[in-house]
């Protein structure tokens, strides 16, 4: 290839420091390829040199391998030779000490180079044959001193590096054999495998359980084949990782038969050349497996005798907990052995007060005198009397009535003494309180005669009151209802040029401001809704709601609130059907103001149902001579003591100012006024958290007022 001229520098030679680089390189590397390779790229670089490469003889094989080169315009990967080619001028150069100028090659013999004349200079270092060759083409016969320095310094490089390999397999050797005696010395099996499970180290103990010999009977080998299949399992089902796993393996012992039971101990062990092995220990874990067995037993056995004696135990707690009173078990000696929760309370001290304690052993010997009195009756099973006790935290005087029974034991001996104390501070209490209720019950009926009097009065004032309220609601629905128009007028001209203005009849709006202009539109409308409802209110009770009455047909008026409805139930999710059952007569009433209380009825139960289904259904009730429209959903539902409260004026079941859903209150009061207007009911069945049902009741023929 073509290559510019050298550099004066380059043609003279290498410097020191440039010599120096390189030799420090070469005493750092532990890598043949990497030291020639380094080697060739400073020869191109310091001296006129066009091609080069370098070949090793390899210590195990005859072969002669290219392990770097430069200028060379094909692979080296396909040039092979051997030193048992003596005919070749690289091998007949490889037995000689000196370098040799080779003027021509023949095309047939194979050659590391692109040019067929090069330089050959034998690698090698003192006292050594030549481990290897250096062959570069200079453009001309004559060899610069600086290759002949290289090859001196790579040849003793490559020396180096050779002996090294050799020491590192003898100490390899050393170590592999003291690898076997240690772990040959554990009495535990120690496998050594890769990471599919295939056995490449394994001490004796193992070689027991997972290799037969040749010599074996048949039921060995099974054996052993089976131990090798349950141990290559308990390896792939595990994800052997950087920590040590732990699991149990059944094996069997391939001289007895007899099932053997360990603990695999598997951990990786990771080789950058080798790559990643696992390293595996069992531990026969048998014996101690039935060990722990019949432990476990002892302990069942053991649990459930304690379990006996607790539930014994826990009955009489459950028994003396039950009362009230006081219950005390004392000894002979008058030692209390078992007491309630309320006796604790009097004859146990929590805490440090000195007080209390002091409190706390006067009841203890106040009783133990008592017990004492007990047991010196000698013929009476029961006793009773007084004992004068004190609250060991407030100190108040408790006086107790104390009743005891002695339990005997089969001799007769004495066992137990059971007290029970009854407080007597209610019943001296009530004493003083009937004392105190004669007296008051005299002052009460003199009190009484005299709030009478005051009672006659505050009803008469509560009675022209309520007149007065009467006649105030009446003139606020009078004014509301008066105001309709006046409330309605400016909110229809707000919305009718909000509407011109989205419509671009002025002139086009931006989208900030159509942004802003829907807002207002939208929170018009709410209003007017808020208005209507506020105003419809008012003119029911002011008497001035009229009605309309025209020919209604239910299914025509269902689908045309279905339709109205169609962008709220699409946001909904929710599965809304619609039901006819049987033929339907024509209803003669109010065609708005039914559709008015349909379309409350379907958005409430759009509004509280997240999740679910809502059905509008409509019959014919021949009993009665009335249509029957049902609302039915899935939603929160209504509890049973707050259904009375949705159909009241501005009432809602969430009125705090956080609640999660809108409204005045309204809708459904609104609804129940028409429909009483139209000569129907409204009613409603529902429980918490399973939705709930709206009938309406609308007779075929309405009555006008």
């Amino acid at each position: 290839m073509p290559r510019a001229a050298a550099s004066p520098l380059s043609v003279s030679g290498a410097d020191a420091e440039a010599k120096l680089a390189l030799t420090e390189f070469l005493l750092t590397s532990i890598d043949m390829q990497e030291s020639a390779r380094r080697a060739v790229d400073w020869l191109a670089a310091h001296t006129p040199v066009v091609e080069a490469a370098v070949l090793v003889a390899d210590p195990v094989s005859p072969d002669i391998l290219p392990v770097a080169e430069r200028g060379v315009t094909f692979s080296t990967e396909d040039f092979s030779l051997t030193r048992d080619d003596a005919s070749h001028p690289l091998v007949q150069a490889l037995m000689n000490d000196a370098p040799a100028f080779i003027d021509s090659v023949p095309s047939t013999v194979q050659w590391p180079l692109t040019s067929r004349s090069a330089h050959v200079i034998p690698l090698r270092s003192e006292h050594e044959p030549p481990a290897g060759l250096l062959v570069l083409n200079s453009g001309g016969p004559e060899l610069c001193p600086q290759a002949t320095w290289l090859a001196s310094v790579l040849g003793k490089q490559i020396a180096r590096l050779y002996s090294r390999a050799t020491l590192a397999d003898t100490r390899f050797g050393q170590e592999r054999m003291l690898l076997y005696s240690i772990i040959n010395a554990v009495t535990d099996p120690i496998l050594l495998t890769d990471t599919e499970g295939k056995l490449i180290i394994a001490n004796g103990h193992a070689e027991k359980l997972f290799a037969a010999p040749d010599d074996s009977s048949e039921g060995w080998r099974r054996a052993v084949a089976l131990n090798n299949m349950l141990f290559s399992a308990a390896l792939s089902t595990s994800a052997v990782g950087e920590t040590e796993l732990r699991r149990e393996l059944l094996l069997v012992d391939p001289l007895e038969g007899s099932d053997l039971l360990f603990e695999l101990l598997s951990s990786r062990a990771k080789d950058e050349r080798q790559g990643t092995y696992v390293v595996s220990i069992l531990r026969n874990v048998t014996d101690l497996a039935r060990a722990k067995e019949e432990i476990e037993e002892s302990y069942r056995t053991l649990r459930v005798a304690q379990a006996e004696v607790r539930d014994e135990r826990h009955r009489l707690d459950l028994i003396i907990d039950s009362v009230a009173d006081p219950i005390l078990v004392t000894d002979q000696e008058g030692d209390i052995v078992l007491m309630n929760a309320p006796a604790e309370r009097l004859f146990n001290a929590p805490g440090e007060d000195d007080a209390v304690h002091r409190r706390v052993r006067g009841n203890g010997a106040n009783l133990t005198s008592f017990v004492s009195n007990v047991l010196t009756r000698s013929g009476e099973q029961r006793y009773r009397g007084e004992i004068q006790l004190a609250d060991p935290r407030s100190g108040r005087p408790l006086p107790v009535e104390a009743l005891a029974g002695t339990i005997l034991s089969e001799q007769g001996e004495l066992m137990w003494v059971v007290t029970i104390l009854h407080d007597l501070t209610e019943q001296i209490e009530k004493a003083k309180l009937y004392e105190q209720l004669k007296q008051g019950s005299a002052q009460l009926e003199r009190k009484v005669q005299e709030a009478t009097a005051e009672l006659a009065q505050q009803n008469e004032l509560l009675r022209r009151q309520h007149i007065a309220l009467e006649q105030a609601s009446a003139l606020k629905s009078q004014f509301l209802a008066n105001m309709s128009h006046e409330f309605r007028t400016p909110l229809n001209a707000i919305l009718g040029y909000t509407h011109m203005l989205l419509n671009n009849v002025t002139g086009t709006a931006t989208d900030a401001q159509r942004k802003s202009l829907s807002r207002i539109d939208s929170n018009a409308r709410h209003l007017l809704a808020l208005i209507n409802d506020i105003l419809d209110i008012t003119r029911i009770e002011a008497g001035r709601m009229p009605l309309n009455l025209t020919t209604l047909v239910v299914p025509d008026l269902m689908n045309e609130v279905m339709a109205e409805l169609e962008p709220i139930i699409r946001r909904s999710n929710l599965a809304v059907r619609t039901k006819i059952r049987g033929r339907l007569p024509v209803l003669r009433t109010d065609r708005q103001k039914v559709k008015q209380i349909v379309l409350n009825l379907l958005s409430n139960a759009l509004k509280f149902t997240p999740a679910g289904s809502v059905t509008m259904s409509a019959a014919y009730d021949e009993r009665l001579k009335c249509v029957v429209i049902e609302v039915q959903d899935t939603g929160v539902g209504i509890p049973k003591e707050d259904q009375k409260k949705v159909f009241e004026d501005f009432r809602q079941l969430d009125s705090s100012p956080a609640r999660g859903y809108g409204g005045t209150g309204l809708g459904l009061s609104i609804c129940r006024r028409l429909s009483q207007m139209l000569g129907g009911t409204i009613e409603l069945e529902s429980d918490e958290g399973r939705g709930a049902r709206f009938t309406l009741r609308l007779p075929v023929r309405s009555k006008r007022r």
